[in-house]
């Protein structure tokens, strides 16, 4: 990679589009009710461009944030952070994305803690806000050097984490809170088998642990026998997101005492982020396979977490950005450590980028295929709208068939269309001057 030639950034650009949700989404003590899609573009001095998307997750990032500030405002917050970003990096050079990345992170993060006023910032706050300048920047790369094809685009020290090519990846919806068990049946009558389940309810810690424990005997009661062909005992898998709601080991234990009371343990295959990242508490006793996700803010943060005892990581190149993935991936590649793609309820477009990662991931234990959670279609007011923003929406790898995307040869020949225009995105920033 370092034989490419270097590219020096001549232009750059932002903007954003605000898009509502079907219904208030509500996780960590909080209520959202539109996502704003930030875009920003990089121009080469040869006149070559990088257009990049961004689903903004003030929430999910940072909720000290999103509780001190009125969600408008807090999305400006990001953006203004994500413009700041491509205005510093105008008139730079870089051989490669990650370089790019490596160079800018640390001053967007330091600013994001002046604008914000919260010397505590989350550092996955100012990843969040880079992921449209990153995804320019490996468009941009894409572009300069010829590259139409997403394993060539992968350095070659990280395609060893990502070498498999599924025939399927498992598409994962999310059932929030307040989700209808007739919704949850319904999801597996149309073929669904592996759904993310958000746990940690509003309420206290005792609160919270009853309302979890019936929220689980309700679940299990009404899909614990359905079947599926994807896994070896042909039960469906459980996934259950807490967000660092439990506060103590003793809780989450109490959990999966419960959990094997009414005979739904065996089922469950994740428990992604229970505690709270600054308890920094060693779950090596804990007879569940849990996943990091926010916690793990870059690879230093991913290597805490596995010597802690963490047994499974959940990628997010829409959220921490792709260059940040990537060296994510190839640590919990090297420690022997499963991955897997969780969404941020991101717009189309960006659905494909993280099915392309979770697309090439070593099978995920006890399923023997790839994971990509995808959500939009059951959050965004006008999801069939911005489908329409997809280069080629009616692929067939483009929609889950059966609780699956299907990746054929096709997916595989064009790279799921991520090197291919978006008229709608790119008209943001008018011709390319050259």
């Amino acid at each position: 990679m370092s034989a490419r030639p270097r590219i020096t950034i001549a232009a750059v650009g932002a903007n954003f589009e605000r898009e509502l949700l079907v219904r208030p989404f509500g996780f960590k003590g909080g209520y959202m009710s539109e996502i704003w899609q930030s875009v920003a573009m990089l121009q080469s001095a040869g006149g070559k461009r990088g257009v990049g998307l961004c689903s903004q997750g003030v929430l999910w990032s940072d909720a000290h944030v999103f509780a001190g500030h009125s969600e408008s405002g807090g999305n400006a917050l990001m953006y203004a952070m994500s413009e700041w970003a491509v205005q510093q990096i105008k008139g730079a050079s870089f051989s490669d994305p990650i370089e790019l990345l490596e160079a800018i992170r640390h001053d967007v993060y330091a600013y994001g803690k002046k604008i914000t006023g919260h010397a505590g910032l989350r550092e996955t706050f100012a990843l969040n806000a880079l992921v449209g300048a990153d995804f320019a920047a490996w468009r941009l790369y894409a572009a300069e050097n010829g590259i139409t094809n997403f394993d060539e685009l992968i350095p070659a020290a990280y395609r060893p984490a990502l070498a498999h090519r599924h025939a399927r990846v498992a598409s994962i919806p999310l059932m929030a809170y307040g989700i209808p068990i007739e919704e949850l049946k319904a999801a597996v009558a149309a073929g669904y088998f592996f759904m993310k389940i958000k746990i940690g309810q509003p309420g206290t810690q005792a609160e919270m642990l009853e309302k979890d424990k019936a929220r689980i005997s309700a679940i299990h009661a009404a899909i614990g026998d359905a079947r599926t062909p994807y896994t070896a005992n042909g039960k469906l898998p459980y996934y259950f997101d807490a967000n660092g709601r439990y506060e103590s080991k003793e809780a989450l234990l109490r959990l999966l005492d419960h959990a094997k009371a009414i005979g739904a343990f065996d089922q469950i295959a994740l428990i992604e982020e229970p505690f709270p990242e600054e308890l920094e508490i060693d779950i090596r006793d804990i007879p569940a396979r849990v996943a990091a996700d926010e916690s793990a803010h870059t690879d230093r943060d991913a290597l805490k977490r596995i010597q802690m005892g963490y047994t499974a990581i959940a990628l997010k190149p829409i959220a921490k950005t792709f260059s940040m993935s990537l060296k994510i991936a190839r640590l919990a590649h090297e420690h022997g450590v499963p991955c897997f793609c969780a969404d941020l309820t991101v717009n189309p477009i960006l659905v494909e980028w993280n099915k392309s990662v979770a697309a090439r991931l070593a099978p995920f234990p006890g399923l023997g295929l790839g994971l990509v959670e995808t959500n939009g279609h059951q959050n965004y007011r006008n999801w069939e709208t911005m489908r329409s923003y997809h280069p080629r929406p009616e692929a067939s790898w483009a929609r889950t068939q059966r609780g699956v995307f299907e990746l054929d040869a096709d997916y595989y020949d064009c790279s799921g269309e991520l090197f291919a225009p978006s008229p709608h995105y790119d008209s943001m920033f008018g011709p390319a001057a050259g």
